[in-house]
């Protein structure tokens, strides 16, 4: 909306479990800035098509195939650190899931980089930037990898599950020691 002159403010809200979250109110009206030339739909579509041509229908962050109608672009240094890309190149930009757009975003807003440092380089060494290459995730020293399994791949999982279930771990250890035991 803000790219079409429409204002919003961002407000800290409680969610349903007592964590503060983000959410977002109309501003004043008055402020309203509504031109012919506002809004960067078409650019975003090119640039999308660009990034699907390279990538195909794939979320960035979790490498899941899926519809482009379900794939949102998304800056890689959020725009409240690097501002408007000057290029407005499509390697400055990332597909992602709802879901992922949605990850990467309360990791974001909760970063010491997005509330006061301000650095692009930062971010361009994160997680949320580059999952293939990173160095930390949101300013902090651990590192990600996000698995999905879908079609036949699920029945890998419930049994990798119910083995993790026996030795009485949840998934994510089950894995982390696994690992540890090959090496």
């Amino acid at each position: 909306m803000k790219e079409h002159g429409i204002p919003l403010e961002r407000i800290s809200v409680r969610g349903s479990d007592g964590r503060k979250i983000a959410a977002y109110r109309f501003g004043d009206p008055k402020t309203v800035r509504v031109r012919r030339s506002d809004g960067r739909t078409g650019l975003s579509k090119q640039i999308k098509d660009a990034l699907i041509r390279q990538y195909g229908c794939r979320c960035f962050i979790y490498a899941e195939e899926m519809p482009e109608a379900a794939l949102q672009i998304d800056h890689r240094v959020p725009f409240e650190v690097g501002g408007e890309s000057k290029t407005m190149n499509p390697d400055e930009f990332m597909l992602l899931s709802g879901s992922a757009n949605r990850a990467k975003s309360w990791s974001c807003e909760h970063c010491e980089n997005w509330k006061s440092l301000k650095k692009r380089e930062i971010c361009l060494t994160c997680y949320w930037a580059h999952p293939e290459h990173h160095t930390h995730a949101a300013m902090q020293q651990l590192r990600r990898v996000d698995l999905i399994w879908q079609g036949a791949d699920v029945a890998h999982y419930e049994r990798l599950k119910s083995d993790a279930a026996q030795a009485g771990l949840a998934v994510p250890e089950f894995v982390k020691r696994a690992l540890h035991a090959g090496h």
